[in-house]
């Protein structure tokens, strides 16, 4: 027998007595609670996660699934924390430790105060997360049929709203205003991707550190400011400020009509997303990116994305040397090249790296952006800022980054080149050139797909060839 299943039946036993103890359980239809109520979900030592539905919205669409409020609990790295959710059917649309999570020990308790405060507590009364609605008059937390979790007062009027806490998912009915954003963070990284609404556009973009770079980027026409956004059940909707629609991006499929907008976590892809009543599943209408190389993180930094859509690592330290960067295609420099000992214009060298070019672009904060340059002037401006760790260099024009990241293949003679700042003396072999800049040439790329292309014309050929010999022996004799 399992060592955890007493655990288990024990917490799943607890579970059941709440939840019917206050008639609240997963097929509940209720879609309103009122102050004073209280609901607690312990931990148990052993069991990763548990999750308690406590409302459901009223069923809008036929043949489609719900909202439904969830408190949760899961544990990560042996510490527990705790959320109030919205789901649409197995679907997290919203979620309230998205930026910060609260870690708890023994129980996670949704406490509906009589002043009209839903707080998130642990032991002891430890808030970890709350409403801040005291004194408004509120009496009702509810879920609206387009998933917008709020509290009301006596006159129904909305004192708070999710939908004035963007996650990483925009629902239908929803709009976002200029200047706010989606976000969405994928594991084990530093970085986050964001969906950003500018005056003149909107925007997928990779965030590092104080870097910002732009990957994605749609524009209305004629150049018109937008105020705001909004989903409707046909696409996204760009607006001005009198409200009048200036731009769309339209689904590819209108009937049955889009429920949410998400930006994936793993990918940083937009997606538009209707609900498949035949698949029993959310499938994307849309998505901003259609190929894996156009991804800004298809590969670890100092990966290239080749036209086979697989990854090739730009070796740059030699074999006794590896320990000084990070696992895989590695995570860069430690200690990078400002103030670490290593950075000065005559401890570095520029690897190029010829018919290759980066996804990402910092259009809006143009950090040291250069026009009509040469490919030598971009490379000394790189050179003489200890923050630049890259550099691409195409018909003139010049961009600088700080991190080394969204690489991808691009045709041969192409004339596209990105430079590449390493430690002097630490290239592998295989480069040559004057001191300084070093041209670095991407064998592995060139193996992996010709070996793919071989492959492929070799498996067509020998298949050609047994069809025909199958055909004579298998001819019937007049």
């Amino acid at each position: 027998m399992h060592p955890h299943y007493y655990s288990y039946l024990i917490f799943w036993l607890l579970v059941t007595t709440i939840l019917f103890k206050y008639g609240y359980c997963e097929s509940s239809s209720l879609s309103s609670i009122g102050i004073g109520y209280q609901f607690t979900l312990p931990v148990v030592v052993g069991i990763s996660s548990g999750r308690a539905y406590l409302m459901e919205s009223s069923n809008e669409i036929k043949n489609e699934p719900n909202f439904k409020v969830a408190l949760s609990v899961e544990a990560i790295e042996e510490k527990f924390f705790c959320c109030l959710e919205v789901f649409l059917g197995d679907v997290k649309v919203w979620n309230s430790c998205h930026y910060t999570r609260f870690y708890m020990v023994d129980k996670c308790v949704l406490d509906f105060t009589q002043d009209g405060v839903l707080n998130l507590k642990g032991s002891k009364d430890t808030i970890g997360w709350t409403t801040a609605t005291s004194g408004q008059g509120v009496q009702r937390l509810q879920i609206l049929r387009t998933g917008n979790l709020v509290l009301v007062d006596g006159l129904n009027n909305i004192k708070w709203q999710s939908f004035n806490f963007p996650t990483d998912v925009m629902l239908w009915g929803q709009r976002l205003n200029v200047a706010t954003r989606l976000t969405s963070f994928p594991s084990n990284s530093t970085s986050f991707y964001s969906l950003e609404i500018k005056n003149n556009k909107i925007g997928l973009y990779l965030n590092s550190g104080d870097s910002s770079y732009s990957y994605w980027e749609f524009k209305p026409s004629m150049n018109r400011n937008l105020t705001f956004m909004a989903l409707s059940s046909k696409g996204l909707e760009l607006f001005n400020d009198q409200g009048k629609k200036i731009a769309q991006i339209r689904s590819r499929k209108y009937d049955p009509p889009l429920r949410f907008l998400a930006l994936g976590n793993k990918t940083g892809n937009l997606g538009l997303y209707f609900y498949s009543p035949s698949k029993a599943q959310f499938e994307a209408s849309f998505q901003a990116l259609n190929t894996t190389c156009d991804l800004p993180l298809a590969c670890k930094p100092y990966g290239i994305c080749t036209f086979s859509n697989a990854c090739s690592c730009i070796r740059l330290l030699k074999e006794e040397e590896e320990e000084g960067v990070g696992s895989g295609c590695g995570e860069g420099f430690r200690g990078g090249f400002c103030g670490g000992g290593v950075g000065g214009k005559n401890e570095v060298d520029m690897v190029e790296l010829e018919d290759v070019k980066s996804v990402l672009r910092d259009y809006d904060h143009d950090y040291r952006r250069g026009n009509n340059v040469s490919k030598t002037q971009c490379l000394e401006m790189c050179l003489d800022d200890c923050k630049c760790v890259g550099a691409s260099f195409y018909s003139q024009a010049c961009f600088l980054y700080k991190l080394v990241g969204g690489l991808k293949q691009v045709d041969r003679g192409s004339g596209m080149s990105f430079l590449v700042k390493v430690p002097k003396g630490s290239t592998t072999s295989g480069t040559h050139g004057k001191s300084n800049v070093k041209k670095w040439v991407v064998i592995l790329v060139g193996v992996v797909d010709g070996m793919i292309i071989l492959l492929v014309f070799g498996g067509v050929a020998y298949y050609l060839i047994r069809k025909k010999r199958n055909s004579h022996g298998d001819t019937p004799h007049n």
